[in-house]
């Protein structure tokens, strides 16, 4: 979790000066914000409580007086330096009332009124004064040189709230704007892998869980720029600067809010211990669940045809209920852990300052403007920890997601090579090349051959012979065991993967077409490839005039894998976007399977013409399709049995001869295995 947390880090650093930005703007949210406590204690103690202050005697018509009883006062705090001061007198409040005191208290404590007699008993014993009841216009008097000063510090806390908001907005929009590019970049990078990796990657990962690690895995990283480290900064600031305003108010109520930095972090360390397991089960039973969604998706004219819809059912109820257990254990770790245990010790410290108030403790050391403020800071201060509570969940789950991210991002991959290669002649060589997907089980054997430019090699075997294997290596989809393989005297893995397969084109037995048009499935919107060379390419393979006569012809829409077209039709596209790119080496694996035997013969009298000029590779089970290939090799079990022109092969009279009289039905099955099993040989399982 600690790499992860650095290369989260990594990724924010390349946004720095915003996130900088809203951070100060942060701070200065929070000082203007909680500089409100402060203005309410001054507007409390000074200016409402102020009032029992010592007042003094004072010259008529002054700044600040008060005239009470046909007499002049002046508070305390009132006078200016060297003013000469006249008798002091207090006013004091008992209850709910406010008296009028003719003369200084010798010390204060608790205070009772009998009659019109004020009894103090305090440290210093007990004293008795005579009082006077003050009506509610004599108390206003009193007040009144207070309201001015009143107004102007209530605007001033309503301006903090205003200037507060705006510096939030500020924080708050240049922090999400930051995480969103943060996320683009991290998707960006994880598509730019995917492209990197190599495809025995995706053998062993389906693409519904590649998929959830670049959208579900990249949402909840987004979930912690824009949520969790934005509560969790602003959580910090504020409590940072709530327990620095508790010192400056009372160090003493300070010291009893300090312990709650040291149980916030061990509430946080004991959380994500739990968290942790949860959230990694979570995020890889979703994993799973998306790629079943997946795999159905693909796969649902199966599951309808053969009647699995209860089956892929009972399997995706028996994931989707492991990913509701695993998120009922969370929910539970997260209610007792949440805002209620939040609650639970705001109210215990309330209530222990409450009780030493209350049971004279605290009374007489601190005003009840201070205890006001106090209050309102620790209010404060419970609201950023119950925001970092409540995203501890989404901390737990982004980083889990991040991991799973990085993982990805880690895999050793192929960096894009940039520029491009003089084209092949079409010379292509393989060198006692062996190679097995699994170590020790070598699916070819010592394959040598020699393809000079402008000839077609035909490969033709039994299903698993190792065909298509032969092709993967020629376009480094693989590695090369042992052995090497040379185009025009180079070898391949001295070339980079990019660039060797710039001059090279495949049609696939099963072709896939993109979302767009069938113009834009044959160029794959290369700017290199002009419309003319687009519709020559289709005329070439003799599909121009079938497209054509559709409602937006050669434009016509064609929706996610063509589903639109037929079978045929999707061959021929993928056949014109190979002769577009217009390869040195062409390679048709099984590319006329799908066609009809009508369409087979426009391609193979349009392949007669092609093929001048580039060397092409051919696998096909229609040994009628191969017959004038310059080269045909004949493989069996990883390794090239005969090799040699039809003619050739046929007076041969060996593998190829029986497998041609077979599909010709001169020679049957049964009659072709018993030459088999005579030569010593026995079918083995098919292999990729």
């Amino acid at each position: 979790m600690k790499h992860t947390g650095i290369r989260l880090y990594r990724y924010a650093a390349l946004f720095k000066r915003p996130i900088l930005i809203a951070l100060v703007l942060l701070t200065a949210a929070v000082c203007a914000e909680l500089a409100g406590p402060l203005v309410a204690r001054q507007m409390i103690d000074r200016h409402i409580l102020g009032v029992e202050y010592p007042w003094y005697e004072a010259a008529a018509g002054g700044k600040d007086t008060v005239v009470y009883d046909g007499k002049t006062y002046k508070r305390q705090d009132r006078w200016a330096e060297g003013e000469t001061k006249g008798r002091e007198v207090r006013v004091l409040q008992v209850g709910r009332s406010y008296y009028f005191v003719d003369g200084p208290l010798r010390f204060d404590g608790q205070r009772s009124v009998q009659g019109n007699e004020l009894k103090v008993t305090g440290d210093g014993g007990q004293a008795v004064y005579p009082v006077r009841e003050l009506t509610t216009p004599q108390l206003y008097a009193f007040y009144e040189p207070e309201f001015g000063r009143l107004v102007i510090l209530a605007l001033c806390y309503f301006g903090l709230i205003v200037l507060s908001a705006l510096f939030a907005y500020g924080e708050k929009y240049l922090l999400q704007t930051s995480a969103n590019r943060i996320i683009q970049t991290i998707r960006k990078d994880v598509f730019a892998q995917v492209g990197r990796l190599p495809v025995q990657y995706f053998d062993n990962l389906p693409a519904g869980k590649v998929v959830s690690r670049i959208t579900n895995d990249t949402e909840s990283i987004r979930e912690l720029y824009v949520n969790v480290l934005a509560n969790f900064f602003s959580g910090i600031v504020y409590m940072a600067a709530i327990l620095g305003a508790l010192f400056f108010l009372d160090a003493r109520l300070a010291l009893i809010a300090l312990p709650l930095v040291p149980i916030l972090y061990v509430w946080i360390v004991v959380y994500r211990r739990f968290a942790s397991k949860y959230n990694h089960a979570i995020r890889s039973r979703l994993s799973d669940i998306n790629g079943m969604i997946n795999e159905s998706i693909q796969g649902m004219p199966i599951i309808r045809a053969f009647r699995r819809q209860k089956e892929t059912l009972a399997e995706f109820e028996q994931l989707n209920e492991q990913h509701f257990t695993f998120q009922n254990k969370l929910l539970s770790l997260n209610a007792i852990t949440s805002h209620n245990l939040v609650g639970v010790v705001r109210n215990v410290i309330f209530l222990t300052v409450i009780w030493m108030f209350g049971g004279g403790w605290l009374g007489t050391l601190v005003t009840v403007g201070v205890l006001y403020a106090f209050v309102d800071y620790m209010n404060r201060m419970f609201q950023p920890i119950v925001g970092i509570v409540n995203q501890l969940s989404n901390l737990e789950t982004a980083l889990v997601s991040a991991e799973r991210v990085f993982e990805l991002l880690d895999e050793k991959g192929t960096e894009v090579a940039e520029g491009k290669l003089e084209r092949y002649k079409g010379n292509v060589v393989f060198e006692n090349v062996s190679f097995a997907y699994k170590p020790g089980e070598d699916v070819l054997k010592n394959i040598t051959f020699h393809a000079r430019s402008g000839e077609t090699i035909a490969l033709v075997g039994h299903t698993g012979s190792g065909k298509s294997s032969i092709l993967n290596l020629l376009f480094r989809f693989y590695e090369v065991r042992e052995g090497r393989i040379l185009i025009d005297g180079r070898d391949i893995r001295d070339i980079p993967q990019q660039l060797l397969r710039q001059h090279m084109g495949i049609v696939l037995q099963d072709p896939f077409l993109f979302t767009g048009t069938i113009a834009s499935n044959v160029s794959l919107d290369d700017p290199s490839i002009t419309r003319e060379q687009v519709e020559q390419a289709l005329r070439d393979v003799g599909a121009y005039e079938m497209f054509a006569s559709l409602p937006g012809g050669i434009d016509e829409p064609v929706i996610e894998k063509g589903s639109t077209l037929s079978a045929g039709q999707r061959q021929l596209v993928s056949f014109a976007r190979a002769l577009a790119f217009n390869p040195a080496i062409l390679i048709l694996d099984e590319a006329t399977a799908s066609i009809d035997t009508e369409t087979e013969a426009v391609i193979q009298a349009a392949l007669e013409v092609l093929k001048k000029g580039r060397t092409t590779f051919i696998i096909a089970h229609r040994l009628s399709t191969i017959k004038a290939a310059d080269q045909i090799l004949v493989l069996d079990r990883g390794e090239i049995k005969e090799s040699g022109t039809h003619d050739e092969l046929m007076r041969l009279g060996g593998r190829y001869y029986q497998m041609y009289r077979l599909q010709a039905g001169e020679l049957s099955a049964e009659e072709a295995s018993e030459i088999r099993t005579s030569e010593g040989e026995v079918q083995g399982p098919a292999m990729v």
